[in-house]
């Protein structure tokens, strides 16, 4: 089987990281893009200048993006279903019913 697999350098907040993975270049560098955007922005608003607390802080607000993105879409699904199954009975009901056999 052949290695997908491969390794791209990013900076994060002054550091520089070899990161391997399957995923686009361009993909990896997005992602360590945003990360250090949420790094430097929780730096800016806090003053710390310890890279492990800005670390922490920053991978807390993804975090909170992440679940507060899954809540909604949880909402979305469930609002899609009850949709579909009011379209479902009203169908039902005009649909003429098969005949006994």
């Amino acid at each position: 089987m052949e290695d997908k697999k491969q390794t791209v350098t990013v900076n994060i907040y002054g550091e520089d990281y070899p990161i391997r993975g399957d995923a686009d270049s361009a993909y990896i560098v997005q992602v360590a893009s945003y990360l250090d955007a949420k790094m430097r922005e929780v730096a800016q608003r806090n003053g710390s200048k310890s890279a492990s607390k800005v670390a922490i802080l920053a991978a807390m607000n993804i975090t909170d993006e992440l679940f507060r993105a899954r809540r909604a879409s949880s909402a979305e699904v469930k609002t899609i279903e009850e949709k579909t199954q009011t379209i479902l009975e009203w169908l039902e009901a005009k649909l003429p019913s098969e005949p006994s056999r």
